[in-house]
């Protein structure tokens, strides 16, 4: 038993503890499915861990089965923010997926392989009970690149063999706040989000979570109805910003999402 515990221990030295998503997805897959069932999607956490931590004191209280965070965990991806965002994140009951955002790729010649270590893949899926998960990467504020764009077709193939199909990516395909021509949160290549639009109109998106502006909105673009949640505990955006997450209650006659104000 001794030598046992012994090379565990040395497994984790030598290679390093599995990346949490790894370790939330294997919690996830071995919930029982059930219809209906809740999850919770927030985004924009950074800077904010006293509302991040009374958001998880509110999950370990409901009926939730697991949760996502779309982005912007850390304030400028380092290694110290992702481990401090990790123990956070271990203070919960519920399992707790992270998206990867524009925050989580350090400032000055960075690049996402902090993210990758201790969070994981930058793009990736899963299912659950009736529903499809899909997790995009444009923390790059630019663009969806080819390659993950092709890998993101066939998802939402994939995803066609079940009720409802959710897609997260941090950055919003467009800025809602028409009043704010100045101030444009969303993908800088419009041509990239009006081609990813028609992609998730094409294969009926039920629906488009967004992160990244410190708000909420609830809208369509074109056929593709969108959420923007970034009210986890980063600065409000403009004086309509108010700290909140999502509840998503899903069930085989319709989805209900409720907007949970702080």
């Amino acid at each position: 038993m001794r030598k046992l515990l012994f090379l565990l221990l040395l497994g984790v030295a030598l290679f390093g503890a599995k990346p949490y998503n790894e370790v939330e997805l294997q919690r996830i897959a071995e919930l029982q499915e059930r219809m209906p069932f809740s999850f919770v999607v927030m985004g924009d956490n950074r800077e904010g861990n006293d509302v991040l931590r009374r958001i998880i004191e509110q999950l370990n209280q409901s009926d939730i089965l697991f949760a996502i965070n779309n982005g912007d965990l850390t304030d400028n991806g380092g290694k110290a923010e992702f481990k401090a965002y990790i123990e956070l994140l271990k203070h919960s009951k519920k399992p707790i997926l992270s998206n990867i955002g524009n925050h989580e790729i350090p400032f000055f010649f960075g690049d996402e392989s902090n993210y990758k270590k201790y969070i994981g893949r930058v793009h990736y899926s899963f299912a659950f009970a009736n529903s499809y998960f899909i997790f995009v990467d444009d923390a790059n504020k630019k663009r969806v690149g080819k390659k993950q764009m092709r890998w993101l077709e066939r998802e939402l193939q994939k995803s066609q063999s079940f009720q409802y199909r959710f897609v997260f990516l941090h950055v919003p395909l467009f800025d809602p706040r028409k009043r704010w021509l100045w101030h444009k949160h969303c993908l800088k290549d419009k041509k990239n989000a009006k081609k990813l639009n028609a992609l998730f109109d094409r294969y009926h998106v039920t629906m488009l979570f967004a992160s990244h502006i410190h708000a909420y909105f609830r809208g369509k673009w074109s056929k593709t109805p969108y959420i923007i949640t970034g009210g986890a505990g980063a600065p409000h955006t403009h004086d309509d910003g108010f700290y909140h997450y999502i509840v998503v209650k899903v069930g085989k006659e319709g989805i209900e999402y409720i907007l949970k104000r702080l």
